[in-house]
């Protein structure tokens, strides 16, 4: 089904009850129900009438991996985790303004002195660009809250404020100042030391080490904090964030920054910062977390639906999956991530993604998806399907 593009007769079309026909496409993974699409008349009907294929989103991760020699060439791979399938996104090259980050999820982002470039759909299709904010930073928080990019902190030596916050509003394209950081976060104002997250009014930003939490509200342009997420565990050396449904989850990680004995969840209520025990990574996934060379001394995190990833901050290999299920129990899967080079960076960010988002991608001009078999250890087969090959329409 996944290359078909030969159209069949109407004549000679099989009329299925059209609850069979979408409890058969339900089970299609979503990369193929555009090519089913394009089989007849009648398969593309009930794709695109179906309700539940239309709001069906998938928690993609995607990998990133950008060259750091000119002219600095990205690769970009998603995982979709129901179908266990890779899939290479190969689109125009990004035009490089500076080196590629990711944010809280889903925000990808290049920043220089000049520039502010941002991409925030779910295959990254469109990028914003904006001249950049009035302070030059190293490596500043940068997230999205709402309509408004927020950039703080890690402001140059010479500068007056290293604390200093500028938002930028997305549909009036203009910058604004706010409050500054606060004080406390002096000495730690990079994203290197703080893990973020957003929801759809607040920035949350925690040390890593000391467990220690402020939030940030654009609309006010208020902070208020500090709020002391360190659970009764001493064992934890540290921590991340992210944010699930209504309140937060904290990520531990237990031992030391040399060997790394657990990595630990808890769900945080994101008005009284009381902690709730979810449960713990199996050993096994674990060490798959950590390598000689690079210890696990913090965890970046991500989170789309209800699929949450953790990896390995300085060595992005292996991604460790959690799925929250409806019973509130965890189901853990290894993602074999990349393999790269010490001339690439590698950045994750992950999103939902729907049938409209795959059929955008199609269309669009230039943007080819070639798909990959995968087992379940993250080895890959064959190729299943190159949508280059489909008509677009």
């Amino acid at each position: 089904m996944a290359g078909a593009s030969t159209k069949v007769p109407e004549d000679q079309e099989a009329h299925l009850n059209e609850d069979v026909v979408e409890e058969i496409l339900s089970h299609v993974p979503l990369l193929d129900l555009v090519p089913a699409s394009h089989v007849s008349t009648a398969w593309k009907r009930a794709v695109l009438s179906s309700h539940r294929l239309l709001n069906r989103l998938e928690p993609w991760l995607t990998v990133h991996t950008q060259s750091t020699r000119p002219p600095h060439a990205t690769t970009t791979r998603a995982y979709d985790p129901r179908s266990q399938m890779w899939i290479e996104i190969k689109q125009p090259p990004i035009h490089y303004i500076s080196a590629l980050r990711s944010s809280h999820s889903n925000l990808l982002y290049m920043l220089s002195p000049s520039m502010l470039s941002f991409s925030v759909d779910p295959l990254h299709l469109k990028w914003h660009h904006a001249a950049g904010p009035t302070v030059w930073r190293v490596d500043p928080v940068v997230a999205l809250v709402g309509r408004r990019v927020v950039v703080a902190g890690s402001s140059c030596g010479f500068e007056d404020d290293p604390l200093a916050v500028e938002i930028y509003d997305i549909e009036s394209r203009v910058w604004d100042t706010s409050e500054s950081m606060p004080v406390v976060l002096k000495y730690s104002a990079a994203s290197e030391w703080l893990s973020v997250a957003t929801d759809d009014r607040s920035l949350f930003v925690m040390e890593k080490n000391s467990g220690k939490m402020h939030a940030f509200d654009p609309e006010t342009k208020k902070w208020r904090g500090p709020y002391d997420l360190r659970s009764n565990d001493a064992s934890v050396f540290s921590y991340a964030i992210t944010c699930f449904q209504d309140h937060l989850i904290l990520i531990g990680l237990d031992g030391d920054a040399e060997r790394v004995q657990g990595v630990k969840l808890w769900k945080v209520n994101c008005e009284t910062f009381e902690h709730e025990w979810i449960g713990e990574m199996p050993p096994l996934f674990v060490e798959k977390l950590e390598r000689e060379s690079d210890p696990l001394s913090s965890a970046g995190v991500c989170l789309a639906g209800n699929v949450m990833y953790i990896y390995n901050s300085s060595m992005i290999e292996e991604v460790i999956m959690c799925e929250f299920v409806d019973d509130g129990d965890c189901r853990w899967r290894s993602v074999v991530a990349n393999e790269r080079s010490v001339m690439e960076r590698v950045v994750i960010t992950c999103s939902e993604v729907g049938i409209r988002d795959v059929h955008t991608a199609l269309v669009a001009e230039h943007k080819r998806f070639v798909a990959e078999f995968c087992d379940i250890n993250g080895g890959e087969s064959l190729v299943r399907v190159d949508t280059d090959r489909l008509e677009k329409s």
